[in-house]
């Protein structure tokens, strides 16, 4: 039964009144007015991020409810014993996860559930999408993996249920974005995210899309505090989704193994033109 559930997130609003009766009750100065207005405007500041965070919420809802549909696709195919369907489902269902994966990190232990890789957890802990990645791409079985399919599928749906207990504030939406592009760079463009099935440009172009979507819901805002970072980081974008279209082979992504080392290079070089900007993103959260 699909869950009607939503993130609660943080109202980003300080209450005023009192201030001077709390003052005097400390024995300290009361603001001056210049003082209050200062303070009231970086309040009015902060309440204009409830929309832009109800915007996120409302998209890692719709990626996590499709989320748990498609791991339940992948998941009966394994089960099954349909290796063909479990290997054309594997990397497609990835991607709903790969956009909204800052907030399954701030989790506890459901991102290694989810998405360890071997060795990233002791043998006895690893599970999750990459080992059963192992089983139909290096073993090309699906025997012995029901259990693992199941607590899959279970990792998703709590997945799912613990959002409710997040605190999305704007720090966190903003440092997301450079968390997901780290991502491309420490495991996705040097293949080793998707070391037996080669589908690694299924997860990069996953993590820009979420990367990208953070940014088009502040991009009002950043242009208003520096308009030049702002185009420089929406360039910085469209340059690296060019790159990935050219790889694209029907609604999916190319083998890993098929790029050049200029391919893999230039796509680099595209990922560190983009995450220094990136990086400087947080200056719409300064008063």
């Amino acid at each position: 039964m699909k869950l009607k559930l939503s993130i609660f997130l943080l109202a980003c609003t300080i209450v005023f009144t009192g201030c001077g009766s709390n003052a005097a009750e400390k024995n300290e100065p009361a603001k001056t007015e210049a003082e209050g207005n200062k303070t009231a405007e970086t309040a009015v500041a902060k309440e204009d991020w409830a929309p832009i965070l109800e915007s996120y919420r409302q998209f890692t809802i719709e990626q996590a409810d499709t989320f748990i549909l498609e791991t339940e696709k992948f998941v009966n195919a394994v089960k099954a014993g349909d290796i063909e369907t479990a290997k054309k489902l594997y990397a497609p269902t990835r991607m709903y996860y790969e956009r909204i994966e800052p907030i399954a990190e701030a989790l506890g232990d459901l991102d290694p559930n989810i998405d360890a890789r071997e060795n990233d957890v002791e043998e006895k802990d690893w599970r999750g999408f990459h080992r059963l990645e192992q089983a139909l791409w290096e073993k090309n079985t699906t025997e012995g993996m029901g259990d693992y399919a199941d607590r899959l599928l279970e990792d998703a749906k709590l997945l799912r249920a613990l959002m409710e207990t997040v605190e999305v504030e704007p720090s966190l939406l903003v440092t997301g974005a450079v968390e997901l592009l780290n991502e491309v760079s420490a495991s996705k463009v040097t293949g080793e995210e998707e070391r037996y099935s080669h589908t690694d440009l299924y997860d990069f172009a996953a993590n820009v899309e979420g990367a990208n979507k953070i940014y088009q819901l502040v991009k009002a805002d950043l242009n208003k505090k520096d308009a030049a970072l702002d185009e420089q980081i929406g360039k910085g974008f469209a340059d690296l989704e060019q790159a990935l279209a050219a790889y694209k082979s029907g609604d999916g992504y190319v083998s890993y193994l098929e790029l050049k080392q200029e391919d893999t290079k230039k796509l680099s070089q595209l990922i560190d033109a983009l995450a220094e900007p990136l990086s400087q993103m947080g200056t719409i959260l300064e008063a």
